[in-house]
C-alpha cells in the first residue's frame, strides 16, 4: 500500500501562522497536521505501507528541514519517502500527477489539511473508495450521489439544490491508482480545467465512465485545519481523543511547574516552564515555552514562546513569540513581540 499526500499549498486562510511554516507542518495537539494524518491513516489501514509520496511546493518554502521531517515520518512507519514538487498551483489533479512515478498499485490519496477518526474497511468489490462525512449544510461541500446499490455515480460541487448530505473529505482509496493516472493524463492532455485548475474529480469521472465501481467509506470524525478558528476546535477535539485513547504521553516529564495548575486535556511539550499559571482545558504548548502569571484555555501555542500577564481563550500563537498583555482572543504569527 502507498499513501500519496498532496501538500503544496501555502495555507493562506491560516495566516499569519502559515507565513513562516507550511500549514501541514503546524502542530495540533503536539504533532504537525500531516504527521497526525499519515499516522492515523497507516493505523487504520492495518497493512504494511511501502511508500509515502509527498507533493511539496517551492523548495524555498518547503525546504530541507521539511523534507527531513517527512522522510523521518515515513521511516517511522517502515515506508520509503518519495518527494515531489508542484511548481505551480494548478489544482488537485495536477498535484497528484506530479507524483506520476509513484502512481501504481493500491494507494490512498489524502490531502493534508484535515484530520480524521475512522475505521477503514476496504470493500473488496470496489475499484475505489471515497471517504465521506454526513453534514448539516451539504450546499457548502462537494458531495457524492449514490445509486440503489450504494455505489457513487456522481460528484457534485456545492449544489444549491439537495443532492446528498455525504460530503467528500479529501481521502480516497484506489485498488490500482494507475487507472486514475491514466484518466488524469487525459485531463491534462485535453486541458480540462475548472477555475483555472486541473481537478481530481475529472479523473474520477473518467474512471466511472470506464465502469469502475466507487463506494463510500464513512469517518466518525472529520476535523478541519483550514483557518484559526477551526484549527483551535480541531486541537480541542484531538486532545479529547488522545486523552481517551491513552496512547500518547501528552504532558512531558521535563516541565517545570511552580504554583501552577494544569486542567486536562492538555498537551505540554519538553522544557516548558510554568510559573503562577493556570493551563487548560484544551491547550497545546510546544517545546521550550515559558508561561508566567497567566491563565490560558482553549488555545494553541507553538515552540520557544514566552507569555506573561495574559488571560487567553481561543488564542493561537506561533513560534518564538514574546507576548505580554491582556487581550483574550488573539492570533499571533512567528517571531512577533508584543510587550
Amino acid at each position: 500500500m502507498k499513501i500519496i499526500v498532496p501538500m503544496a499549498g501555502r495555507g493562506s486562510r491560516l495566516r499569519p501562522h502559515s507565513l513562516t511554516v507550511p500549514k501541514p507542518l503546524i502542530p495540533v495537539a503536539g504533532q504537525p497536521i500531516v504527521h497526525r494524518l499519515v499516522k492515523d491513516i497507516a493505523k487504520v489501514l492495518n497493512e504494511p505501507i511501502e511508500e509515502i509520496a509527498f507533493i511539496l511546493g517551492d523548495p524555498a518554502w518547503f525546504g530541507e528541514e521539511v523534507v527531513s521531517s517527512l522522510e523521518a515520518l515515513a521511516k517511522s512507519l517502515g515506508a520509503k519517502a518519495s518527494i515531489y514538487r508542484q511548481d505551480q498551483p494548478l489544482g488537485t489533479g495536477h498535484a497528484i500527477m506530479c507524483a506520476k512515478p509513484s502512481l501504481s498499485g493500491p494507494a490512498v490519496i489524502a490531502y493534508a489539511d484535515t484530520l480524521i477518526r475512522a475505521d477503514f474497511d476496504l470493500d473488496p468489490e470496489a475499484d475505489a473508495v471515497i471517504w465521506v462525512k454526513q453534514v448539516d449544510q451539504p450546499e457548502a461541500y462537494g458531495v457524492v450521489k449514490l445509486n440503489e446499490k450504494k455505489e457513487i455515480v456522481e460528484l457534485v460541487e456545492k449544489s444549491k439544490e439537495f443532492v446528498s448530505d455525504l460530503a467528500v473529505i479529501g481521502i480516497y482509496y484506489f485498488k490500482d491508482v494507475a487507472v486514475l493516472k491514466e484518466e488524469l493524463q487525459k485531463v491534462l492532455d485535453n486541458n480540462i480545467i475548472h477555475g483555472g485548475e486541473y481537478q481530481i474529480n475529472d479523473g474520477i469521472i473518467g474512471m466511472m465512465n470506464r465502469g469502475k465501481v466507487f463506494k463510500t467509506g464513512e469517518v466518525s470524525e472529520w476535523m478541519d485545519c483550514g483557518n484559526k478558528e477551526v484549527t483551535l476546535e480541531t486541537n480541542t477535539r484531538m486532545l479529547g481523543f488522545l486523552k481517551a485513547d491513552q496512547e500518547e504521553q501528552l504532558i512531558a516529564n521535563s516541565i517545570q511547574k511552580t504554583n501552577s495548575n494544569i486542567i486536562e486535556p492538555c498537551y505540554i511539550g519538553d522544557n516548558v516552564i510554568l510559573k503562577n499559571a493556570s493551563i487548560g482545558p484544551n491547550v497545546s504548548i510546544g517545546n521550550n515555552c515559558v508561561i508566567e502569571d497567566s491563565n490560558i484555555k482553549n488555545s494553541l501555542i507553538q515552540s520557544n514562546t514566552t507569555i506573561k500577564n495574559a488571560t487567553l481563550d481561543d488564542a493561537m500563537i506561533g513560534n518564538h513569540v514574546n507576548y505580554d498583555g491582556h487581550f483574550t482572543k488573539i492570533s499571533i504569527g512567528d517571531y512577533s513581540v508584543l510587550e
